[in-house]
């Protein structure tokens, strides 16, 4: 782009130095036709010029401001899937399952309390009372997962749509297991291309934002929570957007 830039400019100057000297030794008949095309060429340079500069601005601002509607989605995703795994042992499978657990499902409060009882072998051993420690888990009430994570908001029920770009679209999610040291570790990931965030943006500048790799960018070519190869819950996108963990 910046080798372009300066080309541009360059042409420009040289086009400005040809009218000079078309006003100088061109004959009169000619040198009006040739004076307003060369102005032409200067102006659609200097328009190209200024796009040049002007649409990686533009894009940049676009860019940020869906990534960020974006990864909220991702993060109620997110929030969903740990809620069910916390109440299931696993993550859900797809996004109709996810939904209808946040509806019905139940968060169930506890509380631990050290307490003490007779150990019966060993007092028949010994002859005397002896007792062992034991931990009492007393259930205090049930909080709806609904109340806890979204409370008097709905947005759940449409999380699987994508917010912007192309209209209808929907994130991709998929759940499993990976195993570690012979243990099923439940995971999951959900995910959406830049290509459809950014759908009617300049190609040049999608190409480019999908092969970035930056401390500062969303590497890849999509925004993702989570990792169907990895045992991580966290997103792709940097801590400028917001807590991804």
């Amino acid at each position: 782009m910046l080798n372009f830039i300066l080309v541009a400019v360059a042409v420009i100057l040289v086009t400005i130095g040809l009218v000079k000297l078309v006003d100088k030794f061109i004959p009169a008949k000619f040198k009006s036709i040739l004076t307003i095309a060369l102005w032409l060429i200067i102006a659609f340079l200097g328009y190209k010029t200024y796009m040049s500069i002007y649409e990686p601005i533009q894009f940049n601002k676009v860019k940020k401001k869906r990534y960020a509607q974006v990864i909220e989605s991702l993060k109620d995703i997110r929030d969903s899937q740990l809620a069910h795994r916390q109440v299931t042992g696993s993550f859900a499978n797809d996004f109709n399952g996810l939904v209808k657990f946040i509806d019905t499902a139940e968060y169930t409060i506890t509380q631990r309390r050290d307490s003490s009882i007779i150990d019966e072998d060993l007092t028949k051993r010994y002859g005397v009372d002896t007792y062992k420690d034991i931990v009492i888990i007393d259930t205090l009430d049930f909080v709806p997962v609904k109340d806890s994570l979204f409370k008097t908001s709905n947005r759940y029920k449409t999380m699987m749509n994508v917010p912007v770009g192309t209209e209808g679209a929907k994130f991709e999610m998929k759940s499993g297991f990976l195993e570690q040291n012979n243990i099923k570790i439940p995971v999951f990931e959900a995910s959406v291309k830049k290509n459809i965030i950014l759908s009617d943006q300049s190609k040049d500048l999608l190409v480019q934002e999908n092969q970035v790799v930056s401390v500062d960018g969303v590497n890849g070519d999509a925004l993702k929570v989570g990792s169907m190869d990895e045992v991580k819950t966290n997103g792709n996108w940097p801590k400028t957007y917001g807590d991804n963990e």
